[in-house]
């Protein structure tokens, strides 16, 4: 492989039941994790066009930004992949309309942004406040280079896509929500255009920019299983997940340059 990279794909994951939806991508993964313990790792390979491409996948240990950004340099290093693919759930925060949101669509990542960066100070003059709490926010946000989304959207507009995909900002917090006044007040009132939330991208892709050479390509694919409200429960997470895998599966396996 040029450039360094020893991987063409490597895939990451958290929960049990993301974990069970990428070990059900290939019936032929190899076991590939340390002998000392640490995250479950698998490898595998696929073909396209003649050609044979190698793929690897590494679970992460917890939840949270911090695990994630820990987890993904563990899986660079060791791998050297030219594609870091996040998969799994997310919360859906599209409001009603037009473009609603429905349980299993795929959520691709334009842009990663922390929601949680910021100041907490007196209500007073704070641009955010609620419940006699003000908060100044000061996101930062890691975007997608703009030939990765045309490779995105091919796979999209494709007819073997089967899954139904929004291309937007994805918020990244520290906490798991489930109150919808907060999702308003203080993630939607930063970046009312923002298309999911969860715990882990924006370290997947704060490690994938800050790596040792060659750096790889951080992708999120995340599915929606709740809407950060009261009706949070676990009831659409396997689906999210496998709809998630899904659709990073045909993309990097028929439409992500790897050459």
């Amino acid at each position: 492989m040029s450039e360094g990279y020893m991987y063409d794909v490597a895939i990451q994951a958290v929960t049990d039941v993301e974990w069970r939806a990428v070990q059900a991508m290939y019936a032929d993964w190899r076991d590939a994790s340390e002998p000392d313990g640490g995250e479950e790792c698998l490898t595998a390979a696929f073909r396209r066009g003649g050609r044979t491409y190698r793929v690897a996948a590494m679970r992460q240990c917890e939840m949270g930004s911090t695990a994630g950004a820990a987890t993904a340099m563990k899986l660079i290093a060791r791998f050297r992949p030219r594609f870091i693919i996040m998969v799994g759930i997310a919360a859906g925060l599209m409001e009603e309309g037009a473009h609603s949101q429905f349980y299993g669509d795929v959520i691709v990542a334009d842009e990663v942004w922390n929601c949680s960066s910021g100041k907490f100070v007196s209500p007073e003059g704070a641009p955010i406040s609620f419940h006699g709490v003000g908060f100044v926010p000061r996101p930062k946000s890691i975007a997608l280079l703009s030939d990765i989304r045309e490779q995105i959207e091919a796979a999209i507009n494709s007819p073997e896509n089967q899954c139904h995909v929004h291309i937007g900002p994805l918020a990244c917090g520290q906490f798991v929500m489930a109150s919808r006044l907060i999702v308003s007040l203080n993630i939607l009132a930063q970046r009312s255009e923002s298309v999911g939330l969860d715990m882990e991208s924006y370290g997947v892709a704060y490690a994938a920019q800050h790596s040792a050479a060659p750096r790889p390509t951080a992708i999120i694919v995340k599915s929606v299983c709740d809407f950060a409200d009261s009706a949070k429960s676990d009831k659409y997470q396997k689906f999210a997940a496998h709809t998630s895998c899904e659709f990073a599966q045909l993309l990097y396996e028929k439409f992500l340059r790897l050459d």
